[in-house]
């Protein structure tokens, strides 16, 4: 076993409550958690660290470690999940694989231990208590509305997909080798305690999972025990390993994930050809042809220089532009992400109330889960778009269901059932869309449109789509 490292990780100061919410369940413990906006949940979600220290000092830096050793938010913690929640989940038909992963450690091997076919409790169990296996629980935000909640408010606050995983694992056991993930990483310790050891990165914020084998990874930089209440964060590239002591029951922490191809080589290649589409119907240079046999070439010493000229050509233009087109990752994030958690507030998916008028004042409804794009197609235009399960009809737990759930998603998207739906205007529309989506009230005859015909049919045309209400 490495031994122990010599940096250690400053510890937390005792966590606060930052919001005091009513009970959903008599059982349930208040919620330790900000709802009042994105900025405020990750501040709760970090305390004490502040957002400014956090981005600073640690973000795609160095591992965090908050340990808190406070008792209210340990029960919070343990109401996110617990072992005993399987049971009933299990019979609403889980499946090995899709929802659920049974694995261990062995050797420095992973070794899955995966049944077929739907879970049954009885043999999770018996594969827990007699094979010390861990139970991997996939997207538990699907099941656990608190998770629901907390996931919904940091996609709006990194502007990028959430998902979450569950771990538990039995005593005196280790589910995973050696490992480093292309994500970033908040854990909440939420049962038991849980044994970790961090290694300094062989890849610096990785774009893809790897195992690494013991002997290449050194000793640990940091090593201690997370306990319920506890909060651990590092960035991806990260390599770490975990175990359930000897003397605890079973270790249970959540990991929620974000940043997934979520770089800014991710976004050139999502946004160039959108510069380029444009560029080449003004500038005639990137019309004309490639030299002959170029494709047949081995060595394109000149084309490179050539192709050179062009990149800093667009680069001239990319500082003057006013719109940076990204097409496959708006969409991506529009179309995958958690609708809101509204409770019993769902009227406001449906249309109603007054109906906007010239002289109205409006506001944007869920003005963080609506997209403004402008499509390089040749018809110019621009759209504002909102997620499936908006469109009014249609249960809000749509995309909930199958939130981050890979495979199902994409299939859900062939099928028709997880698609952008929203509004398409002209061009010309595009600053009074910048207006709504900017203020937190604008008045219709205040939009920057020609005519009054036109302010009054875009605030419809938004009200319809239950995209913006009226003050």
């Amino acid at each position: 076993m490495p031994k122990k490292g010599g940096k250690h990780i400053e510890k937390g100061k005792e966590m606060q409550i930052q919001c005091k919410r009513p009970k959903v369940e008599a059982a349930c413990p208040p919620s330790f958690m900000s709802y009042e906006s994105p900025e405020s949940l990750f501040g709760s979600l970090i305390s004490p660290i502040k957002e400014e220290m956090f981005f600073r000092e640690y973000w795609e830096q160095k591992p965090l470690l908050v340990q808190r050793n406070d008792p209210l938010l340990a029960a919070y913690y343990r109401s996110l999940f617990q072992l005993s929640d399987l049971k009933e989940l299990c019979c609403q038909g889980l499946y090995y694989g899709r929802d659920i992963n049974i694995c261990r450690w062995v050797n420095g091997k992973k070794k899955v231990l995966n049944k077929e076919g739907k879970v049954n409790y009885m043999q999770l169990k018996k594969d827990f208590d007699q094979k010390k296996a861990t139970v991997q629980f996939h997207q538990p935000q699907r099941f656990k509305e608190e998770l629901w909640k907390i996931q919904e408010k940091l996609e709006c606050y990194f502007g990028s997909l959430v998902g979450s995983n569950v771990y538990i694992t039995p005593q005196g056991s280790q589910g995973l080798p050696p490992h480093y993930d292309d994500v970033e990483v908040f854990i909440l310790q939420l049962e038991g305690e849980k044994h970790w050891r961090l290694y300094k990165p062989t890849v610096h914020l990785a774009r893809e999972y790897n195992i690494e084998s013991e002997d290449r990874i050194g000793n640990p930089t940091h090593e201690f025990v997370l306990k319920p209440g506890d909060l651990l964060y590092f960035p991806r590239g990260t390599i770490h390993q975990a175990d359930t002591p000897l003397g605890v029951s079973h270790s249970t922490h959540v990991t929620i994930s974000t940043y997934q191809n979520n770089s800014w080589g991710d976004f050139l290649l999502d946004a160039i050809p959108g510069l380029v589409f444009d560029t080449a119907k003004e500038d005639v240079a990137l019309r004309r042809s490639i030299p002959r046999q170029l494709l047949m070439q081995v060595d394109i010493a000149d084309p490179a220089k050539k192709l050179s000229s062009i990149l800093r050509m667009l680069a001239d233009r990319l500082e003057n532009t006013r719109e940076l087109r990204s097409a496959d990752m708006k969409k991506d994030f529009i179309m995958n992400r958690l609708p809101p958690c509204l409770g019993n507030d769902s009227d406001s998916l449906r249309p109603g109330g007054k109906l906007p008028k010239l002289d109205s004042k409006i506001k944007l409804q869920f003005r963080d889960h609506a997209v403004i794009t402008v499509e390089p197609d040749q018809e110019n235009a621009v759209s504002i778009t909102k997620p499936f399960p908006y469109a009014w009809g249609v249960g809000v737990g749509t995309v909930r269901e199958t939130h981050m759930m890979g495979a199902e998603d994409d299939a859900a998207s062939d099928e028709g059932t997880s698609q952008t739906h929203g509004l398409r205007f002209p061009l010309s529309y595009l600053d009074a869309l910048k207006q709504i989506w900017s203020n937190a009230i604008v008045c219709v005859k205040e939009l920057n449109l020609i005519s009054d015909e036109e302010k009054e049919n875009l605030a419809l045309s938004l009200w319809t789509e239950c995209l913006i209400e009226v003050i």
